[in-house]
């Protein structure tokens, strides 16, 4: 972003409960404060790019019959998958076929 115009953002009225587990986030992550919330402002924008690709595709006539919330839903089902970790399938030990 060379010569690149810059904006700065404010928030008013921040607790300071809020503003202290956001800085002991950072501090964990090896970030000032700063930092970490324009990651977190960058992630959102960006999120919201994807979000607006996906409703680029969602009326498509090309034979895909998904909505954007069922994609979501089967992402969603495949993360919680991968997150509970491998199963035996059958015919392996430990399992009862």
């Amino acid at each position: 972003m060379e010569n690149a115009c810059m904006v700065a953002l404010q928030i008013r009225d921040v607790p300071d409960e809020v503003r202290d587990i956001l800085a002991e986030r950072a501090r964990q992550l090896g970030q000032s404060l700063q930092g970490y919330l324009l990651d977190l402002v960058k992630n959102e924008a960006e999120r919201a790019g994807n979000v607006a690709l996906l409703q680029r595709f969602e009326g498509r006539s090309d034979g895909a019959e998904s909505s954007m919330s069922e994609t979501v839903r089967e992402l969603d089902a495949d993360r919680a998958a991968r997150a509970a970790g491998p199963r035996p399938s059958r015919g392996e030990p430990g399992t009862t076929a």
